[in-house]
């Protein structure tokens, strides 16, 4: 008879066995056979740091790959790591993070990765979306000095300043 357990917080029975588990980073993923308590169904299992080792080992390596997975696709795009963070998401140093591998990258980061991956002629468009045209003013530059006017007056112009009260002064 085989050596049972009872799970500490549901109070199912808990037998030893081996379990197929899937370790996922960005678009990769493996299988590993994970040793554990299991319970009858597919609920919560218990695990040591031994039964896990496995596991870890598989998140570690899928990392790495992935990390070099990004450096391939950001390269054949011909992107800078900067301008790869600013166009696919998380910002100017992003992709040293993901390239590195101390941080991989969020989902919405994954599937514009894959999707460029695979159509590269796109980063065409995302660039257009998401970088600012070349020796002209951004448009938060544009926003930024436009505050306080209003059709090109000047906030001074008493006006435009009466306006402005009177629409703080009614909730609008």
């Amino acid at each position: 008879m085989s050596e049972v357990r009872i799970h500490p917080e549901t109070g199912k029975t808990l037998r030893r066995d081996v379990r197929l588990q899937t370790v996922a980073v960005g678009s990769l993923s493996h299988a590993v056979d994970v040793p554990g308590w299991y319970p009858e169904d597919d609920s919560d299992s218990v695990h040591n740091g031994t039964d896990l080792k496995a596991m870890d080992e598989a998140y570690m390596a899928l990392r790495e790959e992935y990390a070099a997975h990004v450096r391939s696709v950001r390269k054949k795009l011909g992107l800078t790591q900067e301008e790869a963070g600013l166009i696919i998401g998380g910002g100017k140093r992003a992709f040293q993070k993901y390239e590195s591998g101390r941080t991989p990258p969020s989902d919405a980061a994954v599937g514009l990765i894959e999707l460029l991956a695979r159509h590269p002629e796109e980063v065409a468009t995302l660039r257009a979306f998401r970088l600012p045209p070349k020796n002209t003013a951004s448009a938060a530059d544009k926003r930024s000095s436009s505050v306080g006017r209003a059709g090109g007056k000047p906030a001074s112009d008493p006006a435009i300043a009466g306006n402005a009260r009177q629409s703080v002064g009614s909730g609008l």
